[in-house]
């Protein structure tokens, strides 16, 4: 079973912050036919949500921190940002940013989880995050990449509740009977200086074309569109401004 709408403890939301937003807009247009449409408001400082018809899908925005990296961002739906925050806190992580309001659309923090890997908490308000999940052009999957699964292991479960199905090559977080991401543990593939870190899989009709697409459109591609056996057709893609992304087509759709 898949997740075509946000749910208490998965994930809600995918937000970019990039270097670039006028030229971050055109590519991801181009690849998903996203529509972005930037927030007027001053104090709103660029947020600009991506659209799918009339379904907000993620968000672009401009870099609001010095040193923050030119990355994607995944948040997970909570009930309460407050608890939420102080669960992080207990369970070995830390809280960045927050809790606090975002106008009258929700609550949010910022954290890190014991083995480095940043994420957001959401609390919805008026809005309650994407109207499409695993639609092409929108958020299907997220993927953790850490050093240290079990302790991953231990901090998710106690924070959000996830199931953990544990294969020998891959593991999978679930809740309600529904996997949503896997967890990838960082070998000696990775370069030490990449950090653990979540990464957002939108779903599309065509791996190969998409990733294709990224290239001609500046991208690159950094895992070539691979069957995984048994399961989806997946590659990993990198934007113009450096901002990692996986893209993917379920083994069911033919």
């Amino acid at each position: 079973m898949k997740l075509d709408k946000p749910v208490t403890g998965g994930p809600c939301w995918t937000e970019l912050g990039t270097s670039d937003l006028a030229a971050a807009k055109r590519f991801y247009e181009g690849l998903f036919g996203w529509r972005a449409e930037t927030d007027p408001r001053q104090e709103a400082g660029g947020y600009s949500i991506a659209h799918l018809g009339d379904a907000p899908v993620a968000a672009l925005t401009p870099l609001y921190q010095e040193g923050q990296p030119v990355a994607w961002n995944v948040a997970f739906a909570v009930p309460d940002a407050d608890a939420a925050a102080a669960q992080v806190t207990e369970a070995g992580g830390t809280v960045l940013v927050g809790p606090m309001d975002v106008f009258d659309v929700g609550r949010f923090a910022v954290a890190v989880d014991p083995t480095g890997a940043g994420f957001q908490l959401w609390q919805a308000r008026a809005f309650p995050g994407a109207g499409l999940l695993n639609a092409p052009g929108s958020l299907g999957w997220v993927e953790l990449m850490t050093r240290e699964p079990e302790r991953a292991v231990d901090f998710y479960t106690t924070v959000f509740g996830w199931s953990v199905n544990a294969a020998e090559r891959y593991t999978q977080w679930g809740i309600d009977g529904a996997d949503f991401g896997g967890m990838v543990t960082m070998d000696d593939k990775f370069p030490h200086e990449v950090p653990a870190h979540w990464l957002p899989y939108f779903a599309v009709v065509d791996v190969d074309l998409t990733a294709a697409d990224a290239t001609e459109a500046g991208g690159t591609v950094l895992m070539e569109p691979t069957s995984v056996p048994d399961g989806p057709r997946i590659a990993v893609l990198r934007d113009p401004q450096g901002a990692m992304f996986g893209v993917y087509r379920a083994a069911d759709e033919k």
